[in-house]
């Protein structure tokens, strides 16, 4: 049978790289079930456990097949609801162990996160102002990488005297955060050159809506021209997780860091808890908020 339109519906749930990357989880455990030619509605935990065991000698890291098995639990639970299948084979299969309190993302120092955001800076024309206001906003926000390519235009406004942006955050849940002064400022040093109008906020020279892929790579570009010495295995993420260690160090509560960074579970926060270090690495600046 035909499981498109299930899935569409199904996938409407979600906005943005959320959306793609459990389209991309089904399609590869349809392929694999094809490969074996078993139907999906019959699949058992069993199954559901050899092909986690397939991803991992692909090689893939844990965190990434629990990712997938997630999200192919809720594709199940979904065609359970619509009486497409009897049960959920997921829901009684092994998953991978993931400690919630570690996280793999390799992180930047202060004066790193300065070296960047100086390497950004001294970029000519309107691609600089441009990198400069994305990476204030991962640093300063704390967004993840697709909530940041996801930004529309219109989602820039003002809230009880502040100014604000809203976003798709994990799982489609709409978020609202007050901009810090200095993201306030880099975006506005932008729009100048962008100036106002609607579609993506972040555009590339062609007009189309920069991607997470351009980030990843400006990112790491822009490390190594500030000479960071992990520039290589930095991502996006690793400004996420310096917004998270820098205000942890400042003293914000861990809720009030959980909710900053819309984590559902308090352990996923719990990774970015800074760790003594020499005193060059050890974060002195306040929480940027």
């Amino acid at each position: 049978m035909s499981y498109t339109s299930f899935t569409e519906a199904w996938l409407a749930r979600f906005s943005g790289h959320t959306r793609e990357a459990y389209r991309r989880d089904v399609a590869s455990w349809m392929s694999w079930c094809s490969g074996r030619r078993l139907d999906p509605s019959g699949a058992s935990p069993g199954d559901v456990n050899a092909y986690a065991k397939d991803l991992e000698t692909r090689p893939m890291a844990a965190s990434t097949v629990a990712r997938k098995l997630s999200g192919l639990s809720s594709w199940y639970d979904h065609l359970v609801e619509r009486d497409v299948v009897a049960a959920n084979p997921v829901s009684g299969a092994d998953r991978p162990y993931v400690d919630r309190e570690h996280s793999a993302t390799v992180g930047l120092s202060p004066d790193e996160v300065g070296a960047l955001l100086a390497a950004a800076e001294r970029q000519d024309g309107p691609a600089a102002v441009r990198h400069r206001a994305v990476l204030t906003l991962l640093t300063d926000l704390g967004l993840r990488v697709g909530e940041l390519v996801g930004l529309d235009h219109d989602d820039l406004g003002w809230e009880r005297g502040r100014r604000t942006l809203r976003f798709a955050g994990r799982g489609g849940r709409p978020r609202c955060r007050a901009l810090t002064a200095g993201a306030g400022a880099a975006l506005d040093r932008y729009l100048a050159v962008r100036g106002d109008g609607r579609g993506p906020l972040f555009e590339t020279a062609t007009g189309a809506r920069l991607d997470r892929h351009a980030v990843f790579r400006l990112v790491r570009r822009l490390a190594a021209e500030a000479g960071i010495p992990a520039a290589e295995r930095l991502s996006p993420n690793s400004l996420r997780h310096a917004f998270a260690t820098t205000a942890r160090a400042g003293g914000m509560p861990l809720a009030d860091v959980q909710d900053a960074m819309g984590h559902a579970d308090p352990r996923t926060t719990r990774r970015y808890e800074p760790h003594p270090g020499p005193p060059s690495l050890r974060v002195t600046r306040p929480p940027m908020l």
